[in-house]
């Protein structure tokens, strides 16, 4: 036996709470904000019980979503001190949504329908997210979820294995070309602030993401053999990072006059032990340089473009940025074309030879 009860939540919007009670099992109730959905759930409990699938633990009766985002926050973030600020908001968004449900009532519908409202910008904040922010919100619960199932014994299941991620895009390109970057460079030149035209010839020259470059350190710069060093990367690896021409020698001349109070490179004005904020000097050159849709770390993908359409390998612009796997770089591929032809046309010819 099934039913649904209607009731008019606080901010005056219709709740359902379907109850499902089947002969030799405990009741299972859930809420919803669709009455479409509870009639769906009650048709996959019903089914899932009597088929044996429907596994509701004594613990996931216990305790709430939002005990289990804050157990996930206290105990399993302070591990991951990459991800703790971005997964801690991102666990609250969810404690917000739904962390008054027993984790018994948190159904992959339930999930499905919070994901819909995340990327719509439908819930309380009203941000419309990208493909990629869900499928990053959803990592996080899906985690915490597991920790639940694997090492805290309050579920036997994860719901999230039943919901399913966005297509996420194939990543933003935007690349200058000669003569925007000519005119880019042109305008960062005539900034007053001095330091901008070296921070986008290094980031141009180099890969280096905007935080990896304002956070270095002169003891950790090689002007000499021309290198630096990365202690602390987006992935979590130390890199080497090359320096050659025209970036290396403003470099050089840039280090002849050292700040004392402070080992950063690039420090604030303001507070020497921060490092400087070129957002306005970056907006007001791009906007001189009538430059439209570019963004600082587009620059990034200036660096791995230039690369490969001088020839080098998805490996080795892996290597130049920083990335474990060749996945983030095949953006580029197409861009090596004429190298790869040319390879393949070297093989063959050594093999072959003129025939």
């Amino acid at each position: 036996m099934a039913t649904i009860k209607e009731r008019t939540a606080k901010d005056g919007t219709p709740r359902y709470t379907a109850e499902v009670r089947l002969k030799g099992y405990p009741a299972q109730t859930a809420t919803f904000k669709h009455k479409t959905k509870a009639k769906k759930w009650i048709q996959d409990t019903e089914s899932a019980i009597r088929e044996g699938r429907h596994f509701k633990t004594t613990e996931a009766k216990k305790h709430t979503l939002a005990d289990l985002a804050d157990r996930y926050i206290k105990d399993v973030l302070p591990k991951k001190p990459k991800q703790a600020v971005r997964q801690k908001q991102q666990m609250e968004w969810w404690k917000e949504q739904i962390g008054v449900y027993l984790l018994s009532d948190v159904t992959p519908a339930l999930i499905g329908q919070c994901r819909d409202e995340l990327a719509a910008g439908t819930t309380c904040r009203g941000t419309q997210r990208s493909p990629a922010t869900v499928v990053r919100y959803m990592a996080a619960l899906s985690s915490a979820f597991t920790e639940a199932v694997k090492e805290w014994g309050w579920l036997e299941d994860s719901p999230m294995r039943k919901v399913t991620k966005p297509t996420e895009s194939d990543g933003r390109v935007r690349c200058l070309d000669d003569d925007e970057r000519a005119r880019l460079l042109a305008a960062c030149q005539a900034s007053s602030n001095k330091q901008l035209y070296l921070c986008v010839i290094l980031a141009l020259s180099t890969g280096m993401r905007q935080a990896e470059l304002m956070g270095l350190k002169w003891p950790d710069v090689n002007l000499k053999d021309g290198f630096l060093i990365l202690h602390k990367t987006k992935n979590g690896t130390r890199r080497r990072v090359p320096l050659a021409g025209h970036g290396l020698e403003l470099l050089r001349e840039y280090g002849k006059v050292r700040r004392l109070d402070t080992s950063l490179l690039f420090p604030s004005n303001i507070d020497p032990l921060k490092p400087l904020d070129l957002r306005t000097p970056w907006e007001t050159a791009l906007r001189r340089a009538e430059i439209e849709d570019f963004k600082w770390h587009d620059l990034r993908h200036c660096t791995a473009s230039y690369l490969a359409m001088n020839g080098a390998s998805l490996a080795e612009i892996a290597e130049v940025l920083g990335h474990k796997t060749l996945a983030m770089v095949k953006r580029y591929a197409h861009l090596s074309d004429g190298h790869v032809s040319n390879v393949v046309a070297s093989m063959n010819a050594k093999i072959f030879g003129g025939v």
